[in-house]
């Protein structure tokens, strides 16, 4: 077949369509305008003769048809990112590209360290740090466009039979207090005393954040009863505020060791509760691996 219904640029829109649920959400992540968009899926459907979407008042569902397209697209499009990594490695022997994608905070606070530390050892390899929801690197991991992801958070069920993940490292998040705060003279506060503080937090939607609910209610801490003062949606926003005496907040330790040693801010230990979440790496094992993701992971 000489002339295929399809490029590669729109199994790209169809695939980013799934990924984020939306139309307008698939052109923000793919850099293009909503109405280019939406005009490729149209030519695309009309060179098909299917429909690809049941479109829905906030949402768009893959049809049948659009289901089977996606299936296929993901491995051809999966096959050509492989296909360029393998010619980029016999090009550069001993060097090479490393596509490492992390969550939000692992992102911004620890994955630069240890990438710092990887290019002392390996100043030749070039390494592209992508920074996007653990859903969005999980997919992106299982679809090859990522090497491999750093992530804080579970990754979606239906890729839990596709990726391979391996516990890296211990987070602990840290309950955060202004100075000013009375708790900034104790070590230790008790569960109840959590529920008299106004908290800042993330999005309820955030990863951060059901992480932080979920391990606080294996302790028998009910989230449901704290008193929520704003939602922010940043960790920077979130220490600012919170050294600004706004409220306190759970944060990640790797996000705030300078807060910590310049004394900006207090960290209160609760009684007999460890707030810890499982940074992991995942990979998808039946992707092409690159000599400098085989490097990665000996260091």
């Amino acid at each position: 077949m000489s002339d295929l219904p399809f490029t590669l640029d729109q199994l790209r829109i169809l695939r980013a369509i799934a990924i984020e649920g939306s139309f307008k959400k698939a052109a923000e992540s793919l850099y293009l305008s909503q109405p280019a968009l939406s005009l490729q899926i149209k030519n695309l459907e009309k060179k098909l003769n299917f429909a690809l979407f049941e479109r829905q008042k906030n949402t768009v569902k893959l049809t049948d048809s659009g289901q089977l397209l996606l299936r296929y697209g993901n491995r051809i499009l999966g096959l050509c990112e492989e296909t360029y990594r393998a010619l980029l490695d016999l090009r550069n022997l001993q060097s090479g590209t490393l596509i490492v994608g992390a969550s939000q905070t692992t992102g911004t606070y620890l994955v630069p360290r240890l990438i710092g530390l990887f290019r002392q050892r390996y100043p030749q390899v070039t390494i592209q740090l992508q920074v996007h929801s653990t859903r969005r690197v999980a997919w992106a991991v299982a679809n090859g466009q990522i090497d491999i992801g750093i992530i804080g958070g579970a990754i979606p069920y239906e890729l839990n039979d596709i990726l391979k993940i391996t516990p890296y490292a211990e987070d602990e998040l840290a309950l955060i207090l202004p100075k000013s705060h009375s708790f900034s003279e104790v070590t230790k506060i008790k569960k109840d005393d959590l529920y008299s503080l106004q908290f800042i937090t993330l999005d309820k939607n955030s990863t951060i954040r059901r992480v932080i609910d979920d391990i606080l209610q294996q302790n028998e801490i009910d989230t449901r009863r704290f008193k929520i003062e704003m939602e922010l949606n940043s960790i920077e926003s979130i220490k600012n505020a919170v050294q600004s005496g706004l409220g306190a907040a759970f944060v990640s330790v790797s996000a705030i060791r300078k807060e910590l040693e310049l004394g900006l801010i207090h960290w209160a230990k609760i009684e007999n509760v460890t707030v810890k979440r499982f940074i992991c790496i995942i990979e998808n094992p039946n992707r092409y691996k690159s000599k400098a993701c085989e490097q990665f992971f000996d260091f």
